[in-house]
């Protein structure tokens, strides 16, 4: 006999869809509805930055599964719908229209949104987010125009974004209220190498620069920074970096800081509700409590979700790991470091065929290979040990990395 349960799914991202499918997977035969905002079904965005940006892969490439799976699995798809309003005593969820529905479990997987540049202009037709299927069709048609485009933001959209307009042939400026480029997440050291990078390229990167407007008549005609200079511009894009989606989550009186806050199964302060993805601000064992913002977060928190959801038990214990390709130099990043924390090279980072460890207490929290590829496993493998290694035996490039970590 079927179950009479009915589980509820608010985000139609890739936590959201990665959720629905595993419910399935693991044998729940009950209602399954799945709330997407947008009129899509369910993608993935790092395409958004690269390749389908670039024009490089079709849009379908894009799409987490194929249109007729939610229905093949009887998940209930709900797109172009909000969820405006949720009573966590009742277990009940309020739609946009009206629409009350009961659930058993449910799952906030509400993503994240873009912060705006708080400054005149900054309504003006031609100023551009990215986070969207939507926004990126925009940013396509932008670049097919051609013609100068000022990113302001160096963090990680700012510049994929940057570097695919200029392999689009557009000339770019990137804006940046730091002194370089990435400089939060990376550190002085590695920052460098991608403000090299970009130079290399051909980009004008202003760093240490505040805007204090947009300017235009009818569009986005220059971009005017503080001490009065000003960059024309045929568009801008904005990425400033983005802010939880916790409005839900808030009015319905769960614990929110910097995110749902969430234990180690991604259970919420309220029976019933889970929370994953860019949303989640979960305790990890190794980093304590984390918010993580990236594609592999959403790919593997939302199945942990869904079947702690069927009542499994199980922590989300993943090292952190997102990627990066930004012209003809890729990367992959593992764990979680703060900017200032010692760096180690293993390589020349003028090269940019590296791997960098940043140190905590003599152990490695973090490691990112540039250009150097096959090394993800047994980077964090090293990572989850703990284990304490000398600057040495991480800068020899005779001493192999699987050798680093006790068997």
């Amino acid at each position: 006999m079927a179950s009479a349960n009915t589980f509820v799914i608010v985000g139609g991202g890739l936590a959201g869809a990665r959720a629905a499918a595993t419910l399935r997977e693991e044998g729940f035969d009950g209602r399954c509805v799945l709330i997407a905002e947008e009129p899509e079904r369910p993608y993935e965005r790092p395409p958004l930055s690269k390749e389908y940006l670039r024009d490089e892969a079709p849009r379908d490439k894009a799409y987490v599964h194929d249109e007729s799976f939610y229905a093949e699995h009887a998940i209930e798809l709900r797109m172009s719908t909000q969820a405006v309003g949720l009573d966590a005593r009742q277990r009940t969820l309020v739609l946009l229209d009206g629409e009350q529905i009961g659930y058993d479990r449910l799952l906030l997987a509400t993503g994240a949104e873009p912060r705006r540049l708080p400054v005149p202009g900054h309504e003006l037709e031609g100023v551009e987010y990215l986070r969207t299927l939507a926004d990126c069709d925009t940013l396509r048609e932008r670049f097919a125009a051609g013609g100068r485009a000022v990113v302001i933001g160096g963090g990680w959209i700012g510049a994929e974004v940057a570097a695919s307009a200029r392999q689009k042939g557009l000339d770019v400026t990137i804006v940046e209220a730091a002194e370089l480029p990435l400089l939060r997440v990376l550190g002085r050291e590695v920052a460098t190498v991608y403000a090299d990078l970009h130079r290399d390229h051909g980009v004008e990167l202003i760093t240490s620069a505040q805007v204090e407007a947009i300017e235009g008549g009818a569009r986005a005609e220059r971009v005017r920074l503080a001490g009065g200079r000003t960059l024309d511009c045929d568009f801008v894009v904005v990425g400033i970096g983005v802010a939880p989606r916790t409005q839900l989550a808030e009015a319905a009186g769960l614990h929110v800081d910097n995110g749902i806050v969430v234990t180690e199964t991604l259970h919420a302060s309220v029976p019933g509700v889970f929370a994953a993805g860019d949303v989640a601000n979960a305790e990890h064992p190794l980093y304590g409590r984390v918010r993580v913002e990236h594609w592999a977060n959403a790919l593997n928190q939302g199945p942990v979700a869904a079947r702690n959801m069927l009542g499994r038990n199980e922590a989300y214990e993943r090292v952190p790991y997102f990627f990066s390709d930004q012209y003809d130099t890729g990367m992959e990043y593992s764990g979680y470091a703060s900017a200032d924390a010692q760096v180690v090279f293993r390589g020349d980072p003028a090269s940019r065929e590296f791997i960098a460890f940043w140190i905590d207490e003599g152990r490695v929290a973090a490691a990112m290979n540039v250009n150097v590829w096959d090394v993800t496993d047994p980077l964090q493998a090293l990572i989850r040990s703990r284990r304490t290694v000398t600057e040495a035996e991480l800068a020899d490039p005779d001493v192999p990395l699987a050798d680093l970590t006790p068997a």
